[in-house]
């Protein structure tokens, strides 16, 4: 079993997770951030630590429209990793439950890392 960052994680992204991840399996994009599922550890210390409840066990990713092991897995090797929260964006609150932002507002472009 490994953890998996959801959609709901997009124009979220906050950062309460990365702190506490004793792996440091976390990659941030522009607009989100995925975990590396070969490098967690599956501890679930992130897991009640985001305030959007966007991390989930791999054995809940078929509940979702996106593929997520394949989304995390494909932008934890792109994206740089993250080790250090940051400031979430202003308009987080906002975000959160939007349907459809994979579709809408998801990016590709990675994020500043550390």
């Amino acid at each position: 079993m490994t953890y998996l960052v959801t959609e709901n994680c997009i124009k979220c992204k906050h950062m309460d997770c990365v702190e506490v991840c004793p792996v440091d399996c976390f990659y941030e994009g522009e607009n989100m951030l995925v975990i590396n599922p070969d490098e967690c550890i599956d501890c679930g210390v992130c897991v009640p630590e985001c305030p959007v409840d966007a991390i989930i066990p791999d054995a809940e990713a078929s509940n979702h429209s996106v593929n997520l092991l394949e989304l995390n897995s494909k932008y934890s090797l792109i994206w740089p990793v993250i080790t250090e929260k940051k400031e979430a964006p202003a308009d987080a609150a906002d975000w959160d439950g939007v349907e459809n932002k994979f579709e809408e507002h998801f990016s590709e472009e990675p994020g500043e890392g550390d």
